[in-house]
Protein backbone atom coordinates (compact mmCIF):
# COMPACT_ATOMS: atom_id res chain seq x y z
CA UNK A 1 0.00 0.00 0.00
CA UNK A 2 1.42 3.46 -1.52
CA UNK A 3 1.26 6.88 1.41
CA UNK A 4 -1.81 7.86 -0.22
CA UNK A 5 -3.44 4.75 0.39
CA UNK A 6 -2.71 4.61 4.01
CA UNK A 7 -3.52 8.50 4.50
CA UNK A 8 -6.93 7.42 2.95
CA UNK A 9 -7.20 4.26 4.71
CA UNK A 10 -6.69 6.24 7.96
CA UNK A 11 -8.90 8.86 7.07
CA UNK A 12 -11.43 6.10 6.99
CA UNK A 13 -10.49 5.21 10.29
CA UNK A 14 -11.01 8.62 11.74
CA UNK A 15 -14.68 8.72 9.79
CA UNK A 16 -15.56 5.44 11.57
CA UNK A 17 -14.63 6.74 14.88
CA UNK A 18 -16.78 9.70 14.90
CA UNK A 19 -19.35 8.29 13.17
CA UNK A 20 -19.77 5.37 15.50
CA UNK A 21 -19.40 8.42 18.19
CA UNK A 22 -21.96 10.44 16.73
CA UNK A 23 -24.40 7.39 16.91
CA UNK A 24 -23.73 6.13 20.12
CA UNK A 25 -23.99 9.91 21.73
CA UNK A 26 -27.74 10.25 19.60
CA UNK A 27 -29.07 7.44 21.67
CA UNK A 28 -28.60 5.06 18.92
CA UNK A 29 -28.75 1.20 20.45
CA UNK A 30 -25.29 -0.17 20.72
CA UNK A 31 -26.01 -3.40 22.31
CA UNK A 32 -27.78 -4.48 19.15
CA UNK A 33 -26.48 -5.07 15.91
CA UNK A 34 -26.70 -2.59 12.94
CA UNK A 35 -26.80 -3.05 9.70
CA UNK A 36 -23.72 -1.91 7.87
CA UNK A 37 -24.04 -0.71 4.34
CA UNK A 38 -20.62 -0.29 2.64
CA UNK A 39 -20.72 2.05 -0.47
CA UNK A 40 -18.79 1.05 -3.66
CA UNK A 41 -19.55 2.87 -6.89
CA UNK A 42 -17.81 3.21 -10.59
CA UNK A 43 -18.52 4.14 -14.00
CA UNK A 44 -17.19 0.69 -15.11
CA UNK A 45 -19.60 -1.86 -14.57
CA UNK A 46 -17.15 -5.01 -15.16
CA UNK A 47 -14.98 -3.62 -12.78
CA UNK A 48 -17.69 -3.04 -10.07
CA UNK A 49 -18.68 -6.40 -10.86
CA UNK A 50 -15.46 -7.89 -9.68
CA UNK A 51 -15.56 -5.91 -6.58
CA UNK A 52 -18.84 -7.23 -5.77
CA UNK A 53 -17.82 -10.77 -6.81
CA UNK A 54 -14.57 -10.37 -4.13
CA UNK A 55 -16.95 -8.55 -1.15
CA UNK A 56 -19.34 -11.32 -1.57
CA UNK A 57 -16.50 -13.64 -0.99
CA UNK A 58 -15.28 -12.13 1.60
CA UNK A 59 -18.39 -13.36 3.55
CA UNK A 60 -20.50 -9.70 2.92
CA UNK A 61 -24.05 -9.53 1.46
CA UNK A 62 -23.72 -8.09 -1.91
CA UNK A 63 -26.94 -6.08 -3.40
CA UNK A 64 -27.37 -5.71 -7.20
CA UNK A 65 -25.57 -2.93 -8.91
CA UNK A 66 -27.75 0.58 -9.25
CA UNK A 67 -27.23 3.52 -12.22
CA UNK A 68 -26.68 6.85 -11.11
CA UNK A 69 -26.61 9.75 -12.69
CA UNK A 70 -24.27 12.64 -11.25
CA UNK A 71 -24.70 16.59 -11.04
CA UNK A 72 -21.92 16.50 -13.94
CA UNK A 73 -24.22 14.02 -16.05
CA UNK A 74 -21.61 11.22 -15.68
CA UNK A 75 -23.12 8.15 -15.08
CA UNK A 76 -21.72 5.70 -12.10
CA UNK A 77 -23.07 2.56 -11.07
CA UNK A 78 -23.21 1.98 -7.14
CA UNK A 79 -23.47 -1.60 -4.77
CA UNK A 80 -23.19 -1.91 -1.23
CA UNK A 81 -22.02 -4.08 0.82
CA UNK A 82 -23.80 -5.29 3.82
CA UNK A 83 -23.15 -6.52 7.06
CA UNK A 84 -24.62 -6.95 10.19
CA UNK A 85 -22.10 -5.62 13.19
CA UNK A 86 -22.07 -3.94 16.27
CA UNK A 87 -21.17 -0.31 16.99
CA UNK A 88 -17.63 -1.39 17.36
CA UNK A 89 -14.95 0.84 15.69
CA UNK A 90 -12.30 -2.14 15.72
CA UNK A 91 -15.02 -4.32 13.42
CA UNK A 92 -15.74 -1.54 11.60
CA UNK A 93 -12.07 -0.96 10.60
CA UNK A 94 -11.66 -4.43 9.41
CA UNK A 95 -14.51 -4.36 7.58
CA UNK A 96 -13.54 -1.21 6.31
CA UNK A 97 -9.67 -2.87 5.43
CA UNK A 98 -11.18 -5.53 3.73
CA UNK A 99 -13.27 -3.30 1.56
CA UNK A 100 -10.84 -0.50 0.72
CA UNK A 101 -8.19 -3.21 -0.40
CA UNK A 102 -10.95 -4.68 -2.79
CA UNK A 103 -11.48 -1.60 -4.17
CA UNK A 104 -8.17 -0.66 -4.73
CA UNK A 105 -7.38 -4.04 -6.06
CA UNK A 106 -10.24 -3.38 -8.66
CA UNK A 107 -9.72 0.13 -9.48
CA UNK A 108 -13.25 1.14 -7.85
CA UNK A 109 -14.13 3.49 -5.13
CA UNK A 110 -14.60 2.86 -1.90
CA UNK A 111 -17.35 5.41 -0.41
CA UNK A 112 -17.16 4.72 2.90
CA UNK A 113 -20.80 3.21 4.87
CA UNK A 114 -23.73 4.28 6.70
CA UNK A 115 -26.39 2.40 9.08
CA UNK A 116 -30.11 3.11 10.63
CA UNK A 117 -30.40 4.58 14.00
CA UNK A 118 -31.89 1.96 16.55
CA UNK A 119 -34.26 2.98 19.08
CA UNK A 120 -33.18 1.89 22.84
Amino acid sequence: MNSQQTSELAEWHAFNQETIEALIEDGSDASKAHTIEYHFASADFELLEKAAVDAFKAGFEVGDAEEFELEDGEEVFCFDAVVERMLDVDLVNQDTDKLFAIAEKHDVDYDGWGTFFIEK
